[in-house]
């Protein structure tokens, strides 16, 4: 069983609650960042990469737009993960000023091993949950899900 080693918290204000879930977040993504494949990304890179496998054929200038980057920086992001080998660009198909940008199979073999190895961790450390834990974070999930998008 885990232990909650986190301060106590008032989570009945809404700013307990951001806090709590601020502390918890950070801790649970450094912990799932040291289960990463043997690859040397930084978490942008690797970000990125991801989102060029979910919209295959995206401009360097959209995907700034979805990471939150500015363009320059998306394009030099773009440059190291073509220069490994894990992006390739390609004409655009209706404007001849852009490039589209799509994961290579290399890629897609690091993002689903990169996938599985983080997916297995985080089943293992579900298993020492409570059933009834386990059932909040159903529940909660979805609400994660949209708190990531908003």
């Amino acid at each position: 069983m885990l232990t909650n080693t986190q301060p106590k918290t008032d989570l009945r204000s809404d700013a307990g609650l951001a806090s709590a879930l601020r502390v918890s977040m950070a801790r649970l993504t450094r912990r799932l960042r040291r289960q990463a494949a043997a690859h040397s990304l930084t978490p942008t890179q690797f970000a990125t990469l991801a989102a060029v496998e979910r919209h295959s054929g995206i401009t360097p200038g959209e995907l700034a737009d979805l990471e939150k980057v500015q363009p320059p920086s998306m394009t030099r992001v773009i440059g190291v993960l073509e220069e490994r080998g894990l992006v390739s660009r390609s004409p655009h198909p209706t404007d001849r000023r852009q490039v589209t940008v799509s994961v290579t199979e290399a890629a897609q073999k690091l993002l689903k091993e990169e996938r599985r190895r983080k997916e297995a961790w985080l089943t293992q450390r579900l298993k020492e949950l409570t059933p009834e834990e386990r059932s909040v974070l159903r529940q909660a999930a979805p609400i994660l899900e949209k708190l990531s998008r908003i």
